[in-house]
């Protein structure tokens, strides 16, 4: 393959940037924003920094299933809109409230009636038994509140992902912008107890996260009805909650794999997460510190993946084989271009970020080597992500559940279990071999990516 033929033109990489950039802000703001709350309870105490991270480990398994529910549905929007078929798009927008209610009724269910044994799953500690009390009762507190946000949570995803499929990448993220800055202020009122407020800890920061959800979907949906002429399939949107059972039928054969990799995928964080806090509550911790920052630097080839899905669903819809087929090589190369820059600032901050935090040197020094770690791994994430998003835009939804969740379950987990619980390895080279053994699963992307098994138009 020539390096030349990875390489766009200007008006390639603006058409791609138009996409990405107002994701990648939006995004950014928010887990800039998650960060200075991280921070921000950091600095109350380990133990609350601690049950706040185990609880936003469990809410991650939900938002990953409301992304997987609707991401079915959002291959048939993007390609619907690339043949300029408003209808269809209706049709996939009511799918979306369909699976995006159910999945999060089900959520509601399990992380209320299972809360205190979910979250002592992530509560090993040799030290003093109140350590692990404490955490637990932080926990409890923030996840209650948290439940109150599930609902806004959904709605805004299915009317910021239909947006996003039909062009308009631009709300959501002005939306999110004034979301997390409402999020930013209430959280230095409601934890630290300023103007005239109470000082509420870990409920204070939940309190300020539903607010922030409840405001961002007011405004996205009070925009989208407001804007009918510029998004036309919004027009008797509710007039119906049936579906035609064709599309249907073809939206749950392609979605549902959808919907199981994601929450198979993110139950799998979930699990890793669970195998690696069997070394303790400082694991946690430090986790938690380094997982923020590296959130926040991997926003820029989570964008550029969403954007793979979006631009090459539309040509995908509109015929355009060979054209998609260049156009997709070329993103997958920026994407991980990209990443390498970014993985070298991250591994320069490494030691500087966790001394921000009010805990012990110890945490920080773990947080210091998962930093490293996730830096060196950082590009091989990139062209994982840009290849998962190549081969679910033209439908392959079951070989993309082969490629991602299932290579979680069959080589990370039983690695992370076994290192974790019977060897005598730190956790720095758990960590480490956990992330390295992700070589077999980017060599099996490379393969399906570079065959074409992606390239198929689903919508006539």
């Amino acid at each position: 393959m020539r390096t030349s033929s990875l390489i766009g033109n200007k008006n390639f990489y603006r058409m791609v940037l138009a996409v990405a950039v107002p994701i990648m802000i939006q995004n950014g703001i928010t887990n800039f924003v998650s960060l200075l709350d991280n921070i921000m309870v950091g600095q109350v105490g380990t133990e609350q920094m601690s049950g706040v991270a185990i609880v936003n480990q469990l809410i991650f398994v939900y938002n990953l299933c409301i992304f997987g529910g609707l991401s079915g549905a959002g291959i048939f929007t993007a390609q619907f809109y690339g043949q300029g078929n408003d209808e269809g798009i209706r049709h996939t927008f009511r799918f979306k409230i369909w699976i995006g209610f159910l999945v999060t009724l089900v959520a509601l269910l399990i992380f209320g009636f299972g809360m205190e044994p979910l979250i002592r799953l992530y509560l090993h500690e040799s030290g003093e038994a109140g350590n692990i009390e404490n955490a637990l009762f932080f926990a409890k507190q923030y996840l209650r509140m948290m439940l109150v946000g599930l609902i806004p949570f959904c709605l805004v995803q299915i009317y910021a992902s239909t947006l996003r499929e039909t062009g308009e990448t631009v709300l959501p993220m002005k939306a999110g912008i004034l979301a997390v800055f409402v999020n930013m202020c209430l959280n230095y009122i409601l934890i630290f107890g300023k103007l005239g407020f109470p000082a509420l800890g870990v409920t204070g920061a939940a309190i300020a996260t539903v607010t922030s959800r409840f405001v961002e979907c007011g405004i996205v949906l009070i925009w989208t009805h407001c804007h009918k002429s510029l998004h036309p399939y919004i027009e008797g949107i509710y007039r119906t909650l049936k579906l035609p059972r064709r599309l249907t039928g073809q939206i749950i054969c392609k979605g549902m794999p959808l919907l199981v990799n994601e929450g198979l995928w993110s139950a799998g964080m979930a699990v890793l997460m669970q195998c690696y806090s069997i070394r303790g509550l400082d694991v946690v911790a430090g986790m938690n510190i380094s997982s923020t920052l590296v959130n926040l630097f991997n926003v820029v080839f989570l964008a550029l993946g969403t954007s793979i899905s979006i631009l090459v669903g539309q040509q995908l819809g509109a015929g355009k084989m060979e054209e998609t087929k260049d156009m997709d090589k070329k993103m997958i190369f920026f994407s991980v271009i990209c990443s390498t820059c970014l993985a070298l600032v991250l591994a320069v901050v490494a030691p500087l970020f966790p001394k921000i935090y009010n805990t012990t040197d110890e945490i920080r020094r773990l947080a210091c080597d998962f930093l490293w770690i996730a830096a060196l791994f950082m590009p091989q994430h990139a062209f994982m992500n840009a290849a998962y998003f190549t081969l679910r835009s033209g439908g392959k939804t079951l070989i993309t559940f082969a490629f991602d969740s299932l290579c979680t379950w069959v080589l990370n987990i039983p690695l992370a279990f076994v290192l974790s619980r019977y060897t005598g390895l730190s956790i720095f080279w758990v960590y480490f071999l956990c992330q390295a053994i992700d070589l077999f699963k980017s060599g099996l992307g490379f393969y399906l990516v570079k065959k074409g098994v992606w390239i198929h138009r689903i919508v006539e």
